[in-house]
């Protein structure tokens, strides 16, 4: 198993007695569950009932696979992969194009989609391009869609609130947004919630706890320039993909607004995926 059997009651019953009601002799867990209510625990459970422990085999993997749920249960918040689609020259719009990236790049974005408890974008892409944020390039099931809009301008005909299931779809408003925007939202079915302003714009602590709250691991920023500036400069973005396309000039906006001071990559892999090129690394 990649982590340690639980040792409490949540949604199901404890693992560690479904393991010893099973008659499991030896038990080889990846990592310890890092959720304070087992860490060691599940591991002791069994030791007393006489089965054999096997901990830490191929740890790194395992922490790379359970990184949401670890930052979830350790930082109360998920992990926030940052994805950019930019030119070679770090712009991410180009005229005339409504994707920038070529189809083997779009069919990565929506593996990670596939993969992501939730989606998050902008109130500004929602306006620009009327997304979806559903997984159609490859079979999959959609995430839950976030979207970040402090004065509740998200139109009622816009896709995501059109969508056949609404319910997951969660806008987050400030708390003294229009009432008659907000009313007007909740009763096209969509999930509202309020957060306080900040930063010229809403709380993305905050936003990023009531996910947690509610049981998201993992959130794929698909936002513009603003939402990857400040899920940066906050230190709420943990991993970077940046698609480049094999294209130069124009006049869109560069990818990260505002951040400051420079952040490095760890751990960087490169990639082709067609005619783009994709980075991929840790930020710190």
């Amino acid at each position: 198993t990649n982590l340690e059997p639980c040792a409490h009651t949540g949604r199901t019953p404890p693992c560690v007695d479904a393991v010893k009601q099973a008659g499991i002799a030896r038990v080889v867990a990846a990592m310890k569950d890092p959720d304070p209510r087992t860490n060691g625990r599940g591991f002791r459970a069994l030791r007393d009932a006489g089965i054999a422990i096997e901990e830490c085999l191929l740890r790194e993997e395992a922490m790379r696979l359970n990184e949401g749920f670890i930052s979830r249960v350790t930082r109360g918040r998920p992990f926030v992969l940052l994805k950019l689609a930019t030119t070679l020259d770090g712009r991410v719009a180009v005229p005339g194009r409504r994707y920038l990236s070529g189809k083997r790049a779009l069919r990565e974005v929506h593996r990670l989609r596939d993969r992501s408890d939730a989606v998050i974008v902008g109130i500004g892409t929602i306006l620009a391009d009327d997304p979806a944020l559903t997984v159609r390039e490859v079979k999959g099931r959609d995430p839950l869609r976030v979207i970040l809009d402090t004065e509740a301008r998200t139109p009622p005909q816009a896709k995501i609130v059109r969508a056949a299931d609404p319910q997951r779809t969660v806008i987050f408003v400030a708390r003294d947004a229009e009432v008659r925007r907000t009313n007007r939202l909740r009763d096209a079915g969509v999930l509202l919630a309020t957060l306080p302003r900040a930063d010229g714009g809403l709380d993305l602590g905050a936003a990023l706890r009531w996910l947690g709250e509610h049981g998201v691991n993992t959130v794929l920023s698909e936002g513009g320039p603003r939402i990857a500036g400040s899920l940066v400069r906050g230190g709420f973005a943990d991993r970077l993909l940046l698609l480049v396309s094999p294209l130069a000039g124009g006049d869109g906006p560069p990818a990260l607004a505002g951040v400051g001071s420079p952040n490095a990559l760890r751990d960087l892999r490169v990639r082709k995926l067609g005619d783009d090129i994709a980075l991929e690394g840790s930020i710190v």
